[in-house]
């Protein structure tokens, strides 16, 4: 056997820890100490999924000791990209910093946007307009669905959040929380303004219209989780039938979450067709929202004391992060269908973005059928995308693993209805990313061969 094939067989071993997708995430693994064949940096992630999984009520806790001990792990005994010891692991906080940076200031914003969303009115007048059944939890589901394909998606997965508090009285079935997650990942996953990975690709020279390939996965996957998880809701708790009469929208706070969501997106646009360099060197999107927030807290004051919880919640998302940024996934398979299928399922448990990376570095991909995976699969589980993890500060009992994959099965199933229909449409299809109006081709070593559509 071959020391790839043995890498391979061991990292599916340890798969149930770290996810289907390990054996794609340990090729090519860096220097440093392995056990048959796959680097102990990933047992030591392994370790801390399983932590997260079976002690959620201490998941802070867990994530902050696993990303010390793997940062301390990898000074003394697996060098980074950017090298060794001390200065290797500052190195890499200076390559990281701008992506935990952004996250945090979105998923601190972005929870007190939520609760001015909440206070606006604007979800407890929406049983006038919804159905009164099962239907209006998969309406819901459909407006999160398309928020997100121009709002950034954890905006979405909040708003969505606040929804459905109201909706349903706070009693919101876990299975929903995962569908309102999908449904805000799924939608961002066709739109280069949607999500930060599809941003990275048209960035990188991907069309916006092969990204966009991507709802023709995503379409079908709503219309089965979504309507699912919104007869799990209905049978759990029924929606609001009426809303009260003397409901006024505060259009004041209305108009505070349209100016962050701005914000938010033309500092997108903006930097990216401008200066798309300083975005990797400043978190360009996370500033906005704050200086949108602080800008309008004298006309309505934010919920300061929503700040705490929603750091917490921030600070775990940044330690998985961090500890994601930390493994040697340094080689992809053979850009493939069926290795752009397992990456959906390795996104559950590593943060997409360095998977977009190296997808992007690697080349050969179909960009539309990339963008679905990495950028839908993240919701098979709760702190596999910040959407999930943004969603988690508003329902704590969302952190649970066991929990989210019993209740929210359908999204799984959904994942895999979505990229079948994709797959029998117009097949796997790699483009050359586009710089400067030149081709950049694949390298031959990595180029698959194309399914007639």
């Amino acid at each position: 056997m071959t020391p790839t094939r043995r890498t391979a067989l061991a990292t599916l071993i340890i798969g149930l820890a770290v996810g289907p997708g390990g054996a794609w995430a340990a090729g090519g693994a860096a220097e440093g100490p392995s056990l048959l064949g796959v680097p102990i940096d990933f047992f030591l992630f392994a370790l801390v999924l399983i932590g997260v999984a079976l002690f959620h009520q201490h998941t802070l806790k867990v994530a902050v000791t696993g990303a010390i001990g793997i940062a301390l792990y990898k000074m003394l005994f697996s060098p980074f990209a950017t090298g060794a010891g001390v200065a290797g692991f500052v190195g890499h906080l200076g390559h990281e910093w701008v992506t935990l940076a952004n996250l945090f200031g979105l998923l601190v914003g972005f929870a007190l946007l939520a609760e001015q969303f909440t206070h606006s009115k604007v979800p407890a007048i929406l049983p006038r307009y919804l159905p009164d059944d099962w239907k209006g939890g998969f309406v819901m589901l459909v407006l999160v669905f398309v928020m997100s394909s121009f709002l950034d998606n954890i905006a979405a997965a909040m708003i969505g959040g606040g929804m459905a508090a109201t909706l349903y009285r706070r009693k919101v079935h876990i299975g929903f929380l995962a569908a309102i997650v999908a449904a805000s990942n799924a939608g961002g996953a066709g739109s280069v303004v949607g999500d930060t990975t599809t941003t990275m690709m048209w960035i990188a020279g991907a069309s916006p219209l092969q990204v966009l390939d991507a709802y023709i996965a995503a379409v079908p996957a709503l219309l089965f989780f979504g309507v699912v998880a919104a007869r799990q809701q209905h049978a759990y708790q029924p929606i609001l039938k009426d809303a009260a009469a003397d409901i006024r929208i505060d259009g004041a706070r209305l108009t505070i979450v349209v100016l962050m969501l701005a914000a938010a997106v033309a500092a997108n646009i903006w930097f990216n067709l401008n200066s798309p360099a300083t975005l990797d060197r400043f978190p360009v999107i996370g500033t906005a929202v704050w200086v949108a927030l602080l800008a309008t807290a004298g006309w309505r004051k934010p919920d300061w004391h929503l700040v705490p919880d929603a750091t917490k919640g921030s600070i775990f998302l940044l330690s998985l992060v961090l500890c994601a940024s930390m493994m040697p996934v340094d080689k992809l398979p053979l850009a493939s269908w069926p290795s752009t299928l397992g990456l959906g399922f390795v996104s559950a448990v590593f943060d997409n973005i360095p998977l977009t990376a190296l997808a992007l570095r690697q080349g050969g991909y179909d960009w539309g059928m990339l963008a679905y995976a990495v950028g839908f699969g993240g919701s098979m589980i709760w702190f596999g995308s910040s959407a999930g993890v943004a969603l988690s500060n508003l329902y704590h009992e969302a952190r649970s693993v066991g929990a989210w994959l019993r209740g929210g099965w359908h999204v799984a199933v959904g994942y895999l209805i979505g990229f079948a229909v994709l797959m029998a449409t117009l097949g796997w299809d790699p483009q050359p990313l586009r710089k400067g109006g030149q081709a950049v081709p694949a390298p031959a070593a990595q180029a698959a061969p194309a399914v007639q559509k």
